[in-house]
């Protein structure tokens, strides 16, 4: 089982360690691969005024110091294949796993650019993406190391998403890539606050019980001590204090599906 967790956003050192102290804590008390997450840039926000974040140079300065300190494993988003390079120049031990960003998916040079790396590469499905367009994304990554394919949901309609189980069932049994499940990210409502997106926290534990009872074993939750004060995608992230009880429930039916 893998689970990668963190800020939608890098904020300080100080909040990312304690998010990445809490959620290690917590994978490694049910023997679960744990990965950091955080973002240097929202390249992608719903409108100017969003905050995107601290920047390359301060997030993958402090990811250097949260693996010496917690010796965690690093993931971030990258949206062109220059800040592939730049990072590989001069960060290259800070990141473990760039991450192509869902309305990115299909850019072949960025996919590309991220596999002739020695990292992981985790891909968002696109929201407008049927399971088995994946297939064209992944014959873009013969060169991986490895790679990872990250349902997110599906949009349905205005402002809407919905997360499409058979779709995940098709991706589990067709594709032979680890497939993930982003809890937190299917709970947005893109947009859906007019400047800024939406989303209902709420329905997180049930996405990451559902997809655990389908046989998904990997999953992507933001968390943040306090998401209401996020600077990004705080409707939907997943309060610290209660990614324990998410990351139980994940382990005790996935338990339960290997006996």
């Amino acid at each position: 089982m893998r689970i990668i967790a963190g800020p939608c956003q890098h904020e300080s050192l100080a909040q990312s360690a304690e998010i990445a102290r809490e959620c290690k804590r917590v994978c490694d008390k049910y023997g679960i691969e744990y990965y950091f997450k955080a973002s240097y840039d929202k390249a992608n926000r719903t409108s100017a005024n969003g905050v995107r974040g601290v920047g390359i140079e301060a997030t993958l300065t402090d990811f250097l110091a949260l693996k010496d300190e917690l010796g965690v494993k690093t993931l971030t988003d990258v949206h062109d294949a220059v800040q592939v390079r730049r990072i590989e120049r001069q960060f290259k031990d800070a990141v473990d796993v760039y991450q192509i960003p869902a309305f990115l998916c299909r850019q072949t040079d960025l996919i590309q650019a991220a596999c002739d790396t020695d990292k992981i590469v985790n891909i968002k499905k696109g929201q407008f993406l049927a399971p088995w367009d994946m297939k064209g994304v992944l014959s873009k990554t013969e060169d991986a190391k490895e790679v990872w394919i990250t349902e997110r949901g599906t949009s349905f309609g205005y402002n809407t998403l919905v997360v499409d189980y058979a779709g995940l069932d098709w991706m589990l049994n067709n594709l032979s890539v680890p497939i993930v499940l982003d809890c937190t990210h299917s709970a947005q409502k893109p947009g859906g606050q007019g400047d800024s997106s939406g989303g209902n926290r709420d329905l997180v534990p049930g996405f990451a019980r559902s997809g655990s009872a389908l046989g998904i074993s990997n999953f992507f939750l933001e968390v943040h001590e306090l998401p209401d004060n996020a600077p990004s995608d705080g409707p939907n992230m997943l309060r610290l204090e209660d990614f324990e009880k998410v990351v139980k429930d994940i382990h005790d039916i996935n338990e339960l599906l290997t006996r």
